[in-house]
């Protein structure tokens, strides 16, 4: 995955001393670290919470923290790289929204370490990154990629910028009207069918980092031998079936938020192999289009 030439974004803000949790691997339900597995990419930062929280207990943390605009002179290589996939999910969806004649506001990326706070409630490294609606923002502890590579195996540039690319997904689903649509349907359904509803949206959003590629491809060839493969790779390790296994010994259909490693994977492809978005009905429509 070439970005050498990628300018990085200008909406990404460095957050510091918000403090740690005192949030440890081991325990609960094979370790937090299945937790952070199971509930990435969760648009409720609250309920995530209260899910780690029971496994662990409640922590503390002190400091209100800083913040400041990342750039090249203070980002770390894993920053500045988080930096540059914003920016070219900038230029894409930027793109995609003046062909549907409608105007494509750039949500900001928030990188913290341990825990900080967001327009959702509190935000935890536990928690894996999220994009919170309430006030437009991506949530990203950078450490988490060296999770996903150490501990699951899932190596690669294009794994990481997946990932990113993913939680923006959910940015433009925000923006079409598609998330308060399913949003509006939860008090009426039972938990059941509120999760086939999530696993739509959230299979809807690997689609569109799908076409996010197929798209930055078609400027400027940035991906490698192998690249798709990594995205692949990282789609199939948050699949519910693999974390449930890997996390409870069995599989509970039922209890399914984001989809199985197959459909992941499979919706992802489909969004870079098309990279037409009017593709991407996953079930809940495609919104103010």
């Amino acid at each position: 995955m070439r970005l050498d030439d990628e300018e990085m974004s200008e909406n990404v803000e460095k957050r510091s001393g918000g403090g740690m949790r005192n949030i440890g691997i081991g325990g609960g339900i094979g370790g937090i670290i299945i937790v952070v597995l199971a509930l990435l990419f969760k648009q409720d930062p609250q309920q995530v919470m209260q899910a780690v929280q029971q496994v662990q207990g409640p922590g503390s943390s002190s400091g209100s923290g800083t913040s400041q605009q990342l750039t090249k002179a203070n980002a770390s290589p894993l920053e500045l790289f988080s930096g540059k996939v914003l920016r070219s999910t900038e230029r894409i969806w930027q793109q995609e929204f003046q062909q549907m004649n409608k105007t494509y506001v750039k949500p900001h990326l928030a990188i913290f370490e341990g825990s900080t706070t967001s327009g959702c409630g509190a935000a935890e490294s536990a928690m894996g990154p999220f994009y919170c609606p309430a006030d437009q923002e991506v949530y990203l502890d950078v450490s988490f990629f060296n999770e996903l590579e150490q501990r699951f195996g899932v190596k690669g540039d294009f794994s990481k910028a997946y990932v990113i690319a993913h939680e923006v997904g959910h940015h433009v689903q925000n923006l079409l009207g598609i998330s308060q649509k399913v949003q509006s349907m939860r008090s009426r359904l039972s938990e059941k069918d509120y999760n086939k509803l999530s696993v739509m949206l959230e299979l809807q959003a690997d689609f569109l980092a799908g076409v996010w590629a197929n798209q930055q491809n078609k400027l400027n060839k940035f991906l490698d031998p192998g690249d798709i493969e990594s995205g692949l790779n990282a789609a199939s390790a948050v699949g519910d079936d693999k974390l449930q296994e890997a996390g409870t010994g069995h599989v509970v259909p039922d209890a399914f938020t984001h989809g199985t490693s197959a459909q992941r994977m499979f919706w992802f492809k489909k969004g870079f192999d098309t990279g037409d978005i009017s593709q991407g009905d996953t079930g809940i429509g495609l919104g103010n289009r």
